[in-house]
């Protein structure tokens, strides 16, 4: 995986993505014990941000040019299936726009704080961000009152409340 988080690193240097941040499964390792995951999930801010449709064209131009094949909804960087999701709405820019960087091996990663990876999963709610939930209700060590803020601009505070074990 360092060697897939090297290459995004880059496209943000060069410019091609403006800047990004992992999230899914691959973030939580970050805070909890560790998930099956099949993929590193990168949300990232265009470099050009326009109104019109949004194009995958120049991150997926670049790394074909590195020699990477797109595989389904994933680009394979270094072996390992990447897929890219541009911010989609105010709370994943806003997530983005907070990320961490965090140490991983040698290589600095942009890593989504925990309350946002929170709100985020109370907002997708996906069977899988059901779980996950749950288990960082009771291993993650997360800003109670830094989420709290994060679910009431979101509008995220009653759906969040369903998760809370008496």
């Amino acid at each position: 995986m360092e060697k897939a988080i090297k290459i995004i690193n880059e496209m943000q240097a060069l410019g091609i993505i403006k800047k990004y941040a992992v999230g899914g499964a691959v973030a939580a390792i970050f805070y909890i014990e560790p998930l099956l995951t099949y993929d590193l999930d990168i949300f990232f801010v265009p470099a050009e941000e326009s109104e019109s449709l949004l194009t995958l064209s120049p991150v997926y131009d670049y790394l074909k040019g590195k020699g990477y094949k797109p595989e389904q909804e994933h680009i394979i960087i270094e072996g390992v299936p990447v897929q890219f999701l541009p911010i989609y709405n105010d709370l994943v820019k806003e997530a983005v726009d907070n990320a961490v960087q965090i140490e991983y091996k040698d290589t600095i990663v942009n890593v989504l704080r925990l309350e946002y990876l929170l709100a985020i999963m109370v907002q997708t709610s996906r069977p899988k961000d059901k779980q996950r939930i749950i288990r960082f209700l009771d291993e993650g060590n997360f800003n109670e009152t830094d989420l709290a803020e994060i679910l009431l601009n979101h509008k995220l505070k009653a759906r969040f409340e369903l998760y809370r074990r008496p």
